[in-house]
């Protein structure tokens, strides 16, 4: 296999981009994941060329074979990050070589090849570069990022793609809780397991939330807003929800997450907000938790509050857990102190509100 070249992106603008008017009837309200900038980035690799042709262009359509090997096979990897604007106008993303490796360990799990941190950054920059003025200001809003790789040989065979296509498109973000952050109720999954041991857990694929959506119809039925899954094998031990990771506050001031296992997602949220716990004076022990602890240290009074992490809502906390016949209430039902102090901790420095004492945050544009 050749080296990829240096990353030298070449740039076709937009010959149509939104007018300003346009574009600020959108930033004013944008949602989450209904407008989409103007430009996207996309490369290619093959095992004689490398990483190779990396572009910006005009968002637009991918023209696809009916045999393309992800439509077949789903051999697919993604990632989810933010860009930040900052009251100076600068524009910050935060940990994106946290973000650059994990997409790394799950291409090697997907067997599709591994893009460089260099090129992955560099192809934020190039695409912000381009579309900055799509950052929204102010009230927590952000430019969410989705870089994406996919099988795109055209073939039938069961066998890793020859041909592989990397993209990154965005999308302006509003405030995930517009009217201030509100406790969700959480749906126990009895019946299906979203990853089993030796599976693609850890990965960030479509496969794996592709499974967690019909148990996450069950629980928008009963009324809640996300689904809880146990372990694969003794369907006893609390992993995550469909795409967020979970924390339980204890009585005593320690603080509890579900260990890595292999089929939990390795989120970078988890991991910051664990450092900040630590730094605001938390014991924080990664371990395995039992549905029973959860529910038993919800009706003694051992959990206090309950909350789960990830990209798009940062922090979300959990006012109860419900099964077939039960509910178990966290707290008071409400958000508790140490899940709203944490949650500001770590949006603060996203925010550029409060120092950046681990150079988390990247400067990406002035």
């Amino acid at each position: 296999m050749t080296a990829s070249p240096a990353f030298a992106p070449t740039v076709e603008l937009h010959p149509h981009p939104r007018t300003p008017d346009e574009l600020g009837v959108i930033l004013s309200n944008p949602g989450f994941g209904d407008f989409f900038t103007d430009h996207m980035f996309l490369a290619k690799w093959t095992p004689d060329e490398g990483w190779a042709y990396p572009r910006i262009v005009p968002y637009g359509p991918l023209s696809l074979d009916p045999a393309t090997a992800v439509l077949h096979y789903a051999q697919e990897v993604f990632e989810g990050l933010k860009a930040y604007a900052h009251a100076d106008g600068s524009i910050w993303l935060f940990r994106p070589e946290a973000n650059a490796e994990r997409m790394q360990r799950s291409a090697h799990r997907l067997a599709l090849p591994e893009l460089p941190t260099d090129w992955f950054i560099g192809s934020i920059k190039a695409l912000i570069d381009v579309d900055a003025a799509w950052v929204p200001r102010g009230d927590e809003k952000s430019l969410y990022l989705r870089p994406f790789m996919f099988a795109s040989e055209r073939f039938l065979g069961v066998r890793p793609s020859q041909h592989v296509t990397y993209g990154l498109i965005s999308s302006p973000a509003g405030a995930y809780f517009p009217e201030g952050v509100k406790p969700v109720s959480i749906w126990l999954s009895a019946e299906y397991a979203r990853a089993g041991a030796g599976g693609t857990g850890a990965a960030k694929c479509g496969g794996n939330y592709a499974s967690s959506l019909l148990p996450q119809q069950e629980a928008q039925a009963q009324g809640c807003a996300q689904v809880a899954f146990l372990d694969s094998t003794e369907h006893k031990w609390v992993e995550e929800l469909g795409g967020m990771n979970l924390f339980y506050v204890q009585s005593d001031g320690s603080i509890v997450t579900p260990e890595l296992s292999g089929s939990i997602l390795e989120g970078i949220t988890r991991d910051s907000l664990i450092t900040l716990a630590r730094d605001l004076g938390h014991e924080v022990v990664e371990r395995r938790v039992s549905i029973d602890e959860w529910r038993d240290g919800c009706a003694d009074g051992t959990i206090t509050e309950v909350f789960a992490c990830g990209t798009a809502a940062v922090v979300t906390p959990i006012r109860s857990l419900k099964w077939d016949g039960g509910e178990a209430v966290s707290g008071d039902g409400e958000a508790g102190k140490v899940t709203s102090e944490l949650r500001a901790a770590l949006v603060d420095i996203q925010y550029g509100r409060a120092p950046d004492h681990h150079g988390w945050m990247r400067r990406i544009s002035s």
